[in-house]
């Protein structure tokens, strides 16, 4: 027998990242204790850098005094995974899942994210695949279109993936990116020929192939949730 298992889905729009960060340690806690089912987040952020527990703060390669005249913010993370930026267009989610109740190792899962967005970035005919030995995300040549950071406690996940679909790239000419020297960075629009859909829809996309990766039978979505 089939067990039929739901994910709920909230869209959340574009967040500030802070924001994001103390909703997601509400809702893994929540998560712990069995107060609240499988959920994703679904959102895209202001223009933020992001570090990983590595804290691996060389690899912003500009001053931090500097970000907020940019109009970017720095935050530091326990996630895994070097630094990344996030900003307007780009596909952000955020699973808050049981590792246990959906079945999947902690790199199993990893790998399912990556397979999110490779599956998506096939459907509008781009060539994604996972990184090479020792770079995470997922990569269209020698560019990343796709990254990857999780936290895993006590069994339950949080961060995710960020998939580019048309954010501004001059962004990243401020760090190495996700700490790999000498790699590019690309989004979907810069890889397809012809025009893309909305990103309300690549944002469907990504969801319904988390869904199918991770074998939830039902979605349940939520838009216009408080975000605290």
């Amino acid at each position: 027998m089939t067990v039929q298992r739901t994910l709920e889905v909230w869209k959340l729009g574009l967040v500030k990242y802070l924001d994001a960060l103390k909703l997601q340690e509400k809702l893994m806690s929540d998560r712990k204790i069995g107060k609240l089912s499988d959920l994703v987040l679904s959102l895209q952020h202001l223009p933020t850098y992001t570090l990983g527990k590595r804290k691996t703060y060389h690899n912003l390669l500009i001053p931090e005094s500097e970000l907020k005249s940019l109009g970017a913010e720095l935050h530091y993370t326990e996630r895994g995974g070097d630094i990344t930026f996030h900003g307007p267009r780009q596909a952000v989610l955020y699973p808050i899942f049981s590792l246990r109740e959906i079945g999947f190792g902690a790199r199993k899962y990893v790998e399912g994210l990556e397979s999110v967005m490779i599956e998506v970035a096939s459907m509008h005919g781009v060539k994604a695949r996972p990184g090479d030995k020792g770079e995470t995300g997922v990569w269209v040549g020698d560019r990343k279109i796709g990254a990857i950071g999780v936290r895993i406690s006590s069994g339950i996940t949080c961060h995710g993936l960020a998939f580019n679909i048309d954010p501004d790239l001059g962004w990243y000419e401020n760090i190495v990116p996700c700490g790999l020297e000498g790699k590019g960075v690309t989004s979907l629009k810069r890889e397809v020929t012809g025009e893309l859909p909305s990103d309300d829809v690549i944002h469907d996309q990504l969801i319904q192939c988390l869904a199918r990766t991770f074998r939830f039978s039902d979605l349940q979505i939520k838009q216009d949730v408080p975000i605290l």
